[in-house]
Parts: structure tokens; C-alpha cells; sequence
């Protein structure tokens, strides 16, 4: 059974847009490292209305990642992948101040 993986980000106030690129350009390299990847997309949120750009009270969250796997093993080989936690460790965590994530089965 297919498997939705989706995540959402905040980050912390004060992180710059270049940092914010550099996260997207870094996770955009993954679907040529991981090859259990079948789609990804990743972005920041483009309506101004997040947090990092001053939404207020109930602002959008900073990003988002949607990934799609052909089972949960493959979610978990991704997850596990030394190129994700490079990612996750050298760009995301550094500027994360929260995050939400969901797998769902299609």
C-alpha cells in the first residue's frame, strides 16, 4: 500500500530567506539520493501569511514536505537514508523552532 508522508515546519523568528532556500535546494537533492522516493515536493509557504513572515495568531506554518513511498519500509529507508539525515541535521534542525508530521496509506 502506498504511503503519504507529509511534514510541516516553523521556524525559529530571525531566519533569513537564504536559509530558508538552502533547506528546499537541500531536500530537492533527495529524490536523486533515496531511491525508495516515488514523489516529493517541498516548499515554503508563498502566501506571506506564515508565521516567519508575520502572520500573527493563526498564521500559516514556515514549509512543507510531501514525499510518497510504496510502503512504510521504504518511508523508513528514507527516514533512516544518511543524505536525509544530513539534511535534517545540517539545514532543518539549526532553524526549526516546530514541526508536525502525518504518514497516511492512499
Amino acid at each position: 500500500m502506498p504511503i503519504r508522508h507529509v511534514v510541516l515546519f516553523t521556524f525559529h523568528e530571525g531566519t533569513t530567506p537564504a536559509q530558508v532556500d538552502e533547506v528546499a535546494r537541500r531536500l530537492r537533492e533527495l529524490p536523486d539520493l533515496v531511491p525508495q522516493i516515488r514523489s516529493y515536493e517541498v516548499g515554503p509557504d508563498c502566501t506571506g501569511a506564515s508565521a516567519l513572515a508575520g502572520g500573527g495568531e493563526g498564521a500559516n506554518l514556515d514549509f512543507a514536505v510531501t514525499a510518497t513511498f510504496d510502503s512504510l519500509d521504504d518511508f523508513q529507508a528514507y527516514v533512516d537514508h544518511p543524505a536525509h539525515q544530513a539534511v535534517v541535521q545540517e539545514a532543518v534542525a539549526p532553524i526549526r523552532s516546530g514541526r508536525a508530521a502525518v504518514q497516511f496509506e492512499l
